[in-house]
């Protein structure tokens, strides 16, 4: 069974770096786009970098570039670590923070409904 599992949020100082993991077990390495999403307390999720499998070309949400690197480690064909790594924290950024899967999303990457996998999130809290 395909799952996507987020790990490494928690407290964070402004300022400071965070780098959030997603391990997508099962997720076929030539098939399978991924991204990271956000969602704030009270606002919509929104997408912030995606990172297309078949020659690592990477996205990000104009609101987010420089901010943040999307990686992928392909450890065999069966598993698969995607990153995010997020530097200049401000307590904005506070959010869940969602790894998902799509399939060919070179053109629709920031699109949420594309997706067709989500993990259940990491939770991020900044303080200032």
């Amino acid at each position: 069974q395909v799952q996507l599992v987020e790990s490494g949020g928690g407290p964070a100082q402004a300022g400071g770096s965070l780098r959030v993991s997603c391990d997508a077990s099962g997720v076929s390495a030539s098939i399978y786009d991924m991204g990271w999403f956000r969602q704030a307390p009270g606002k919509e999720r929104e997408f912030l970098a995606a990172i297309i499998r078949r020659d690592g070309i990477t996205y990000y949400a104009d609101s987010v570039r420089g901010q943040l690197t999307i990686s992928s480690v392909s450890r065999d064909n069966a598993k698969v670590m995607v990153y995010l790594q997020m530097n200049s924290l401000i307590p904005e950024t506070t959010a869940v923070y969602y790894c998902a899967a799509g399939y060919r999303l070179r053109t629709v990457y920031n699109i949420k409904s594309r997706y067709t996998l989500w993990g259940h999130g990491t939770k991020v809290t900044v303080s200032s």
